[in-house]
């Protein structure tokens, strides 16, 4: 299945896959930076999201479908958050949709939000605060200004939010927002001394979205 995206240069269709629920709402899962909506790590995770009764679409963005490996403007991705939502709405209007992404796919979820994109809550896998060993260039001017629920899962080893401290702070001026911790993870949640496969990795943090969802 796809949709399309309104683009400056023209409509460009995007790849989805839907997974099947039992009326628990629908969460909207973009990838990351550097993988498309097939990394195992986004299979895991909405296939145990399906288990647990949510309907699931993964999506591709745009740069993905083209065949690039870096992300175009930031502008095209919060477009491509727009059309998802509106797909997702006319194939599932009854029910409560959550946006939910990996890094660069939750963070551009959170400025479509901000800019006006209307959803129940965002689920952010490892928000990308700001580059690795450069913490002094935050990405978070426009999270306080989101009125819709925040879930931040977070492993507290990740490069992207140390220090961890600075994360905290940045959620406490949310008006709605939470930090679901993993204790020794890394961006991907990966844990120094436990190899467990990537899918597995992701389905382990469904059960912390579906206890965001029930609150």
């Amino acid at each position: 299945m796809s949709f399309d995206v309104e683009l400056p240069k023209g409509s460009v269709s995007v790849s989805t896959v839907w997974g099947e629920g039992s009326g628990r709402g629908t969460v909207l899962v973009a990838h990351g930076a550097g993988a498309g909506m097939e990394h195992p790590f986004l299979i895991g995770f909405t296939d145990a999201l399906n288990e647990l009764g949510f309907a699931t679409m993964r999506f591709n963005f745009p740069y993905r479908e083209q065949g690039r490996r870096m992300p175009g403007p930031a502008a095209y991705a919060i477009a491509t958050w727009r059309a998802a939502v509106d797909h997702a709405r006319v194939r599932m209007p009854e029910g409560p949709l959550w946006a939910a992404g990996k890094s660069y796919g939750g963070r551009m979820a959170s400025m479509a939000v901000a800019e006006g994109l209307e959803v129940d809550g965002l689920i952010y896998l490892g928000y990308p605060l700001h580059p690795p060993g450069q913490p002094e260039k935050l990405r978070a001017e426009h999270l306080p200004a989101i009125a819709a629920p925040q879930l931040f899962i977070e492993g507290s080893n990740d490069p992207f939010i140390q220090p961890v401290s600075q994360l905290e702070e940045v959620v406490a001026t949310c008006q709605d927002a939470r930090i679901a911790w993993i204790d020794g993870g890394g961006h991907s949640f990966e844990v120094k001394g436990q190899k467990r496969p990537a899918d597995v990795i992701g389905a382990s943090l469904a059960p912390l979205v579906a206890d965001f969802a029930r609150r």
